[in-house]
């Protein structure tokens, strides 16, 4: 974009705007994905200047264990939590995720208990989830705990950006229920995130497997299945890959998307259990040796310390044929050492392969395909790499099995680079997505019916299986004439199998209450007004939450042109201007309508409407030019104009349609899982905040600490070396020994336990007493390469100096022109000169110096010299640069006799010119008929040329940048 400025004085003052803008807009740019397993989390960003990538921990590891753990008032994350939690398991949190969003009496949630007997689970008495029993009078939610998850990959995330970070894409199971991921949008909260979206993480894998091969795709469905087994769930996923049309500002624009079209799932298939089974095994040997009278199942500790060896020889026996399980002081100081074959763990956990197939059968048959379609089954988690799961899959889908991706990774990368896309800072190539629910939701209501006394029972479907979001629909009441209320809750759930609808918890969602009803109705009563019904706007957005927009009658009012005033006419025009923007696009974000009683045809017949409707709108559209439609408007506005003629001849009178929207009152109430309240949440979060400050402070203390026991030592150090000897006098030796001394023996006393001020402090006094000793030592050690560098700068200045005078005295004795004045030439040789006589004047008092004073040659001081001399040479460097010499007298004649030869063709060109349009006009007044409308000729507009600066030789007061 190029600007042009025409007041030259404003330029820096816009410049500088521009770039304060820049800098602020980028310092706010950042954004994140979080994938937040069970057992592992994974951090991605993308920020100005830096390509999509996976932040690093504290350790520079690419991923952190999901562990939080607990001692006193002091925390700690990931590899650090791991190890306390062999000596502290109840106070170690890991495998959230099972537990979020559900009430106490889940079956995950009894699963939970039986898996890890050592937590105590207790009730929350108003909402009826889980909570963690911590301390007397401590509890700590399942939301609260992962919000502080989150929070410590938004310190990683921070950084590695060197910025603020407060937006992201969170990466959910897709089998997630409405409560699961409202659970996840309050944790995420909790963690100071503004979560763009909730991504499912098929989808996020999906769109990572596109980014890279978007041009192997087009406009025929390729199908791809990706095999995800995790540590606590297994999904298998079907996604469809192709390249469809969108118009998007008015322009029609090709894309590819993956479309979910099938999911399977089995919530407890994962590594976790073929660990806890290994753990298990090895717990009960232990005791059948008869070593010890004690059982190691009632021991929390010696159970957490064989459930970390189990999970070290799971992974080793995934690429070797046997290992040792190997525990020192298991319990009772008795060590444990047992040989386990890859065979052995076969055997344990037979039926859980078997399982393995289930979620393929599960997704194909959704998504209604056949592997013959399938092109490619690609593994996903950790869990696919054992051999065993491998070779069961392979057997169930008759391919071999693609490892294209990274099976970590991938589903962490996805979704930052759709975080990317749906920030403002970022413009990334357009990659559609397509997600599916999977669990179907309908409005159920009762409906009074004549000669019946009991109300019927109506159920509409609003989503069903694999209906894609985001997604609006319309449900329309048309037989209400009072207040009623209608249930949200989960359709039929055939398709999943009947322990994972146990796992869902409650099928109810919420009640709606609609009051005002007959008020509403019978305010726009009339001979003229028709109800069109009460319709109730949904909406699943692209977290895949289900929401209602809001209830409102729709009036169709029929007037004429007498009956309608002109305060109609004004309040018309204001409704229109704070119409609802949902209701006026709901044609373009698909909304559908669903009735009470449909037409002969009912849903088919909206279904079919739909369809057809999508096919227009699919439908390029007809080549017209301009000129055609504009002729067909005019034509359009004349019939209208003589059918408003006619209808005024014979005194009939214009009928006018109106469509009245109001809205009507509606209250929600929740069913089944209830989030937590904003008292809730305030609380949580005060007591997240109170956490964050103690882990802050605690930091900065050690912090601190290390800073000065490391400067005492180092101070130390130093004096005994002879440079620092030779730079310091007896006194401030012994005064600096004395300072370190006393410091040391104070934290070792009384600074034990002082705080980070304190510690800070005495670095700040430690600091001040070394920095002349420092300063001195830096200057001696730096000053040879100070003024070698100044020498340099003088030699080469003399050098140039000489040459010029040679040119200029050749010029001169010719009497030419030349660039360089003898003024200009002497200043130079001043500079040189005064430079040198102080260098010489300098080093000769420096070395008269001690070495323990003050130094008289500083490095700033020569650093001004070479900076001085540098900038006279650069001057006359620069003049030569530009200078050009000036044309002779004969060059100047010559160049004004062309310019007036050019100007005089330029008139006679002109000349000619008017001729020939005389002619041409003449020959038009004779072939123009003298009954037509004369033709005045319009004069030529001359516009003052203005010169290009950008072309050499052109001059201009206008100043040109392109940013």
């Amino acid at each position: 974009m190029g600007l042009r400025i025409k007041c030259p004085l404003l330029w820096p003052l816009i410049t500088t705007s521009i770039l304060l803008l820049c800098v602020n807009y980028s310092n706010s740019l950042a954004v994140i994905s979080v994938d937040l397993g069970s057992e592992w989390m994974k951090v991605a960003i993308v920020s100005p200047g830096v390509p999509m990538e996976i932040v690093l921990n504290k350790e520079s590891k690419r991923k952190t264990p999901a562990v939080i753990s607990f001692r006193g008032e002091d925390r700690t994350f990931g590899e650090d939590a791991i190890t306390a939690s062999a000596r502290f398991p109840k106070q170690t949190y890991a495998y959230l995720l099972d537990l979020v969003g559900k009430k106490a009496d889940n079956p995950l949630v009894k699963q939970f208990q039986t898996r890890f007997p050592f937590y105590d689970i207790i009730t929350d008495p108003v909402r009826g989830t889980v909570l963690f029993k911590h301390d007397d009078g401590v509890n700590y939610s399942p939301e609260e705990l992962l919000g502080m998850l989150l929070h410590r990959a938004k310190e990683f995330a921070e950084i590695s950006a060197g910025q603020a970070v407060n937006e992201m894409v969170l990466i959910v199971p897709g089998y997630f229920n409405q409560a699961e991921r409202q659970a996840m949008l309050q944790a995420a909260d909790l963690a100071g995130f503004k979560v763009l979206q909730l991504m499912n993480d098929y989808t996020a894998v999906a769109l990572n497997y596109g980014i890279y091969r978007r041009k192997d795709f087009n406009e025929t469905a390729q199908y791809v299945m990706f095999y995800d087994m995790g540590a606590t769930s297994t999904t298998a996923s079907i996604v469809s890959y192709q390249v469809i049309k969108t118009k998007e500002r008015g322009f029609v624009e090709s894309h590819p998307q993956a479309s979910i079209i099938g999911v399977g799932y089995d919530r407890s298939l994962g590594g976790l259990e073929i660990q806890l089974r290994l753990r298990d095994y090895l717990a009960q040997k232990f005791n059948d040796l008869k070593k010890t009278p004690n059982d190691v199942f009632k021991n929390p500790r010696a159970l957490a310390k064989l459930f970390k060896e189990a999970g070290r020889v799971k992974n080793i026996l995934s690429a070797n044929a046997d290992h040792y399980a190997q525990v020192e002081g298991l319990l009772d100081d008795i060590d444990l050492k047992i040989q386990v074959t890859r065979e052995q763990l076969e055997d344990l956990c037979k039926d859980i392969f078997d399982r393995i197939r289930g979620p393929v059968d599960q997704a194909l048959k959704v998504s209604g395909l056949s592997m013959d379609v399938i092109s490619q089954v690609v593994l996903v988690g950790a869990g696919a790499r054992m051999p065993k799961v491998q070779e069961r899959l392979q057997e169930a889908v008759k391919m071999d099995l693609a490892k294209n991706i990274n099976a970590d990774e991938a589903a962490a990368m996805g979704a930052v680079y759709k975080a990317a896309d749906l920030s403002t800072g970022f413009k990334v190539k357009p990659f559609l997505t397509k997600d599916a629910v999977i669990f179907p939701i309908q409005v159920t209501f009762e409906r009074e019916v004549e000669g019946q006394t009991v109300p019927k029972q109506i159920k509409r479907l609003l989503f069903g299986p694999m209906n894609p979001y985001p997604q609006k629909k319309v449900l329309t009441f048309n037989k209400h004439t009072d207040d009623f209320s209608f249930n949200v809750k989960y359709a039929d759930l055939d398709h999943i199998q009947e322990n994972e609808v146990k796992n869902i918890g409650s099928l109810d969602l919420r009640t709606v209450s609609l009051s005002g009803v007959s008020e509403v109705l019978n305010k726009h009563k009339g001979p003229n007004a028709e109800s069109k019904g009460i319709k109730a706007h949904f909406s699943m957005d692209e977290s895949g939450i289900l929401s209602l927009l809001n209830v409102e009658l729709l009036v169709e009012k029929n007037s004429t042109d007498d009956e309608e005033s002109t305060f109609s006419k004004l309040g018309s025009t204001i409704s229109k201007l704070f119409t609802n923007p949902d209701e006026a696009d709901s044609e373009k974000t698909g909304e559908k309508p669903i009735h009470e009683e449909p037409e002969e045809g009912g849903e088919e017949k909206d279904a079919k409407e739909g369809k057809e409707k999508e096919k227009k709108e699919d439908k390029p559209d007809e080549s017209k030019t301009q000129e055609t439609k504009s002729d067909d408007k005019a034509d359009d506005t004349k019939k209208d104009e003589n059918k408003k003629d006619e209808s005024e001849k014979k005194g009939e009178k214009k009928t006018l349609t109106k469509l009245l929207k109001e809205k009507i009152s509606t209250e929600e109430e929740q069913l089944g899982v209830i989030p937590m309240s904003k008292d809730a949440l305030q609380e949580a979060f005060r007591k997240i905040q109170t956490l964050n400050e103690y882990d802050f402070q605690r930091n900065r203390r050690e912090s601190a600490l290390n800073a000065l026991e490391s400067y005492v030592f180092d101070a130390q150090n130093k004096l005994e070396e002879e440079d620092y000897q030779a730079a310091a006098t007896s006194e401030e030796i012994e005064k600096i020994r004395l300072g370190c001394s006393e410091i040391s023996d104070w934290l070792y006393e009384d600074g034990s336990t002082a705080d980070a001020e304190a510690y800070e402090a005495k670095l700040l006094d430690l600091q001040k007493l070394t920095k002349p000793l420092y300063l001195r030592v830096a200057e001696h050690r730096e000053r040879p390469d100070a003024i070698a560098a100044l020498r340099t700068v003088l030699n080469g200045s003399s050098t140039f100096l000489k040459d010029a005078r040679n040119v200029t005295a050749a010029k001169l004795e010719a009497e030419e022109s030349w660039v360089f004045t003898e003024i200009e030439l002497n200043t130079l040789e001043k500079q040189i000169k005064e430079t040198g006589e102080w260098l010489t004047k300098m080093e000769k008092e420096q070395a008269e110096q001690k070495r323990s004073e003050a130094p008289k040659m500083s490095i700033k001081s020569i650093s001004d010299k070479i900076n001085n001399l540098d900038r006279e040479v650069k001057y006359l460097v620069n003049k030569a640069k530009i200078w050009r010499p000036p044309k002779a007298k004969e060059d100047l004649n010559n160049d004004a006799k062309n310019s007036t030869e050019k100007k005089k063709e330029t008139k006679e060109s002109k000349d000619s010119s008017a001729e020939g349009k005389e002619d041409k006009k003449e020959q038009s007044e004779k072939s123009t008929p003298t009954d037509g409308p004369e033709k005045v000729a319009k004069p030529d507009s001359s516009e003052k040329e203005i010169p290009d600066p950008s072309k050499p030789g052109e001059s201009s007061d206008v100043p040109h940048s392109e940013l």
